[in-house]
């Protein structure tokens, strides 16, 4: 065959698309259950790190250890033990389901629970984690992360500054979500609210957003027994 012919380079190119392609599908294949786990542990991560626990050895092993159970939040806000795999999008969980998860923990005795919330913020997704007293109104800690907010503005969500703001902080007003974020400098509740992030405001709503609505689908299991 001729070498300089286009037939020859067009086949040539088909070939290797072809073996490449192959390669590919072949290598994510394998790599498949590795990324799995991987991201089932960078969840595990930020679940532990809401309640102040990061930087561990293992964190997997301390997850088991912190973490009594993974339930789900039925519609009268009773809670029934989930059996399924781990679940890394409590979104897509939610959404495809209609299963609201939370996680029974034990820190120093201390029964705390944790809600996973998560929502659009101005150029991605944004999620996180809010870790609840006993009480289920105070908060424990938070944990809050974005897909591609704006440096140095937006993305302070994912800072321990803004974080540690949650802390102590009440939930429930009048049996209703109040726990949120307002603008910069317009707190008017400090009991329920923290300053939103300045030169972020959008993405300081979008967070409030997000903890009203997610945690709204908690609401009956939060005023229980109240």
């Amino acid at each position: 065959m001729n070498t300089n012919s286009n037939s020859y380079t067009i086949i040539y190119a088909s070939v290797m698309v072809v073996i490449v392609a192959f390669l590919l599908a072949f290598v994510n294949s394998s790599l498949r259950d590795l990324q799995g786990k991987n991201v089932e542990l960078d969840t595990k991560k930020q679940i532990l790190s809401s309640l102040g626990i990061k930087n561990v050895q293992d964190a997997a092993a301390e997850f088991a250890k912190v973490v009594k159970a993974d339930m789900v939040v039925a519609e009268d806000g009773t809670l029934t033990p989930y059996e399924g795999a781990f679940v890394t999008s409590f979104e897509k969980e939610y959404k495809e389901n209609g299963r609201a998860h939370l996680f029974v923990c034990e820190i120093d005795g201390q029964t705390k629970y944790i809600i996973p919330v998560y929502g659009a913020g101005l150029w991605g997704a944004i999620w996180g984690y809010v870790a609840l007293n006993e009480d289920k109104n105070t908060v424990y800690g938070t944990y809050f992360s974005h897909a591609s907010e704006t440096p140095g503005l937006g993305a302070e969500i994912a800072s321990e500054h803004f974080q540690s703001e949650f802390k102590d902080k009440n939930v429930l007003e009048d049996g209703a979500i109040a726990l949120g974020v307002v603008k910069n400098g317009k707190v008017e509740k400090p009991e329920y609210q923290v300053d939103g992030i300045s030169g972020g405001t959008i993405t300081s709503v979008a967070v409030d957003a997000m903890l009203k609505s997610c945690m709204g689908q908690y609401t009956k299991f939060l005023t229980a027994n109240e």
